[in-house]
């Protein structure tokens, strides 16, 4: 991917993932950049109000300078694993100094370490409408303005990302995203990018493109934040070489758009996903099997880098 003049090709990573045995080694060796899977999320770090829990993500840290990789920071505005005082917040001014306490004291403890955060998470319904959060209902949209300007004070050095899910094909979703970033911007709001999270389902992969486009044509950068490509159970090796085909697709779909600047997978092995857990008709969405074999899925990555590479000597 770096020869390609992009900056990284990740993974997610967490104290789980740093010790576990097939797992690590793929991390070391195929991977530049890592997203905290868990531990930099806001209930882990701040569980009661003014109780900083640092040891796991500070051992994240730890494992990615000792290893020469760099970090995304994961995220700091999210509906999801918020503590409940922070839900049970009631009035505005409260809310926008905690939102200010909490962004200062963890990119500040990280400041100049880590590339880019993910600012806020997932600010939209599927139909585009903003999600009803304690943040939105409060603040209402500023609540983002706030999240971005206390940020960039904590680290005027990294890059501050919008990161959303269901924006790989044309809706409005990716319509409502499109233009509260026209707004963000008409306010100057300091947002450097967009992560498209690219949660696929196989089968439905075609338009993914097309709508990385249109997120770069607000003049951001963007990147693929958390990829995988679900299959439908039963999975079969015909199933396979589709994944196959798609994983190349969207390999070379940001290898072919000069603003995007990296892909990070979510997760190393099929056994790791969160898939079939969460959606237990589909399965085997990564690039490695559960006992850590590539799949077919890697050569289609592996061959979308390849044949960027014959371009460029070419």
């Amino acid at each position: 991917m770096a020869a390609k003049g992009k900056l990284y090709f990740g993974n997610i990573v967490d104290t789980n993932t740093i010790v576990e045995n097939g797992a690590v080694e793929i991390l070391k060796t195929e991977f530049g950049m890592f997203t905290p899977e868990y531990s930099w999320k806001w209930a882990f770090i701040q569980p009661n109000q003014g109780e900083f829990k640092f040891e796991d993500s500070d051992k994240v840290m730890e494992w990615a300078a000792e290893n020469g990789k760099q970090i995304r920071g994961h995220t700091l505005v999210w509906h999801q694993n918020i503590p409940g005082w922070v839900d049970a917040i009631a009035d505005q001014a409260t809310l926008t100094q905690v939102v200010r306490d909490h962004i200062n004291t963890v990119v500040g403890r990280y400041q100049g370490r880590v590339y880019a955060w993910d600012v806020v998470n997932e600010v939209f319904n599927d139909d585009g409408t903003f999600r009803a959060s304690v943040f939105y209902r409060l603040l209402g949209e500023e609540f983002i303005d706030l999240a971005f300007q206390t940020a960039q004070a904590a680290d005027p050095k990294a890059k501050l990302y919008i990161n959303e899910y269901g924006m790989d094909y044309a809706g409005p979703k990716i319509d409502a995203m499109l233009a509260l970033v026209s707004r963000l911007q008409s306010r100057n709001v300091p947002i450097h990018g967009i992560g498209s999270q690219t949660h696929l389902t196989s089968g439905r992969v075609d338009e993914v493109p097309a709508q990385l486009k249109r997120l770069a044509s607000t003049g951001l950068e963007v990147a693929i934040t958390e990829l995988d490509i679900r299959v439908k159970r039963p999975v079969d090796d015909e199933k396979l070489a589709q994944q196959k085909q798609e994983y190349e697709l969207v390999t070379r779909a940001c290898l072919d758009l000069p603003s995007c600047v990296g892909i990070t997978m979510w997760g190393v092995s099929d056994k790791d996903s969160w898939i079939p857990s969460t959606l237990p008709d589909f399965d085997a969405p990564l690039l490695w099997d559960s006992g850590f074999g590539r799949k077919v899925a890697y050569q289609g990555v592996d061959e979308a880098l390849q044949m960027a590479a014959r371009v460029n000597l070419g």
